[in-house]
């Protein structure tokens, strides 16, 4: 299974942080955000990964070029300018070819079991819950018998990690911004979308309290 980290958001939240450095190459316990995904994505076994970005995007190549110091691939998918979360996913659908493939945000950081994630037929996404956060105390989504749906009284949080199957984004065209949510819901509605609640350790990097607050948890650690 092909692996795509999300890296084009401007991370306005962030500034002025993000001003000169984008937000995937922020440091926390020693290293960049993007350099833990891909160590752990290399650790389960991911290969092939695609990196969408935007907002000073060159300085995103400088950085990880091939990708050989970790033992993986890495192809990049530039945006002129972000294309929201379903836009950049159609974008890079040529590299990302005609399976399942795996999609993690950028500005997560996570314990996730990546190698442990599947999408099972006839679903069309799969996606990764956790507990919500002071920050987003209603949550996205509820989770009942192992399907997710927009609507139920107990909401969790989407982690930003999740399996899509390629025809979920058959409706964009290449180049077009489009947000994820409504393709998901649409999906719900269908009964094609599956959810995994992980318990473990799970972090939104939105604000530089936040990414203060991680870097001293890691540091300590």
């Amino acid at each position: 299974m092909k692996a795509m980290i999300l890296a084009a958001g401007r991370g306005e939240r962030m500034r002025p942080l993000t001003d000169h450095t984008p937000k995937p190459l922020l440091t926390v316990g020693g290293k960049p955000l993007i350099v833990w995904h891909l160590e752990r994505l290399a650790a389960a076994g991911y290969k092939d990964i695609i990196i969408n970005h935007a907002h000073l995007g060159g300085q995103i190549e400088a950085a990880l070029g091939n990708g050989s110091a970790w033992g993986v691939s890495i192809r990049y998918s530039p945006e002129k300018v972000a294309l929201e979360t379903a836009g950049g996913i159609a974008n890079a659908m040529p590299l990302l070819g005609d399976a399942p493939f795996l999609v993690v945000n950028g500005d997560v950081f996570a314990d996730i079991d990546f190698g442990a994630l599947r999408l099972d037929a006839p679903n069309l996404a799969h996606l990764v819950m956790v507990n919500n956060p002071p920050q987003h105390a209603a949550g996205d989504f509820a989770l009942f018998n192992g399907k997710l749906s927009a609507e139920g009284a107990e909401k969790m949080t989407f982690s930003g990690v999740g399996v899509y199957q390629p025809s979920l984004f058959a409706g964009i065209a290449r180049g077009e911004a489009a947000k994820l949510a409504p393709l998901l819901k649409a999906a719900m509605a269908q009964g094609l979308v599956s959810g995994s609640h992980h318990r473990g350790q799970w972090h939104d990097i939105g604000t530089p309290e936040r990414l203060q607050a991680l870097d001293s948890q890691l540091l300590k650690s």
